[in-house]
């Protein structure tokens, strides 16, 4: 299969002077088309920096990162706000809807910023809305929802336009332990129904189960894989278990 994404030799510093940190240290590797990929590790193992070079919301020192054969690190800013909006989704740990705006009018806000036929717009919004279960509250506003169904509804969003890749940051870490597993199914969903290509943060490994293959960041570099396989959630849940515990479990994560 073809990949969608791809980084070489990815390095991040912060800071100047004598004081500098190196948040990415080198990092290579990529996600191919239809994958779902979850990224963990210990706080300031550089997971949250990773996810922020890749969705183009921070630049790298070094290093090249790819999505659909198109170098990101090379594109100027107005084409990688064009680039972000088009090809890019986004799920956020707070769902991130404007509270003025009913869940319908969340969802189909990024057909109407590109300029998409009102009728086109209508016929994408209630097929996500339909397929992640959603249509009933298209005419709510957000604080009249669940923590889930805003997430749902923040799903939608993310992948109504069909982007190449979905980033998630963090996205059960405000829900809790049922509605996250519902989120989680709701993933699968995006994944294996949709088709959807999906690069997940998270500390969780219950979330992380869900997963085809889990990267472990340590020290801004990949320390670990672990592959799903033919595996069960719950083999993968405890091959998860495992890495952690060789990690040294100091982390929020473990």
């Amino acid at each position: 299969m073809d990949a969608i994404l791809e980084l070489k030799n990815v390095t991040k510093y912060y800071g100047s002077g004598s004081v500098v940190t190196k948040a990415l240290d080198g990092i290579s590797f990529s996600v191919r088309k239809g994958e779902f990929t979850a990224i963990m590790g210990a706080s300031g193992s550089g997971k949250s920096t990773l996810l922020n070079v890749i969705s183009t919301i921070d630049r790298v020192s070094a290093g090249e990162i790819r999505v659909e054969g198109r170098l990101l690190t090379a594109m100027k800013e107005k084409e990688l706000s064009l680039f972000r909006r088009d090809r890019l989704g986004f799920i956020f740990q707070e769902y991130n809807l404007l509270d003025t705006l009913t869940i319908g009018e969340n969802i189909v806000l990024p057909l109407n910023l590109k300029k998409l036929p009102y009728e086109k717009s209508v016929q994408e919004l209630h097929s996500v809305a339909k397929t992640l279960d959603v249509t009933e509250q298209l005419d709510k506003f957000p604080h009249e929802l669940s923590g889930g169904q805003r997430q749902r509804a923040a799903c939608a969003r993310a992948i109504i336009t069909s982007p190449a890749l979905v980033l998630a940051d963090e996205p059960t870490g405000a829900l809790d332990s049922a509605n996250a597993r519902k989120l989680m199914d709701t993933f699968q969903l995006m994944n294996r129904s949709l088709g959807s290509t999906i690069l997940m943060v998270t500390h969780d490994p219950l979330m992380g189960s869900y997963a085809d293959r889990v990267l472990f960041l340590r020290d801004g570099k990949i320390w670990s894989e672990v592959y799903r396989g033919e595996r069960s959630r719950q083999e993968m849940y405890g091959e998860i278990w495992s890495v952690s515990a060789a990690l040294g479990g100091e982390s929020d994560v473990f």
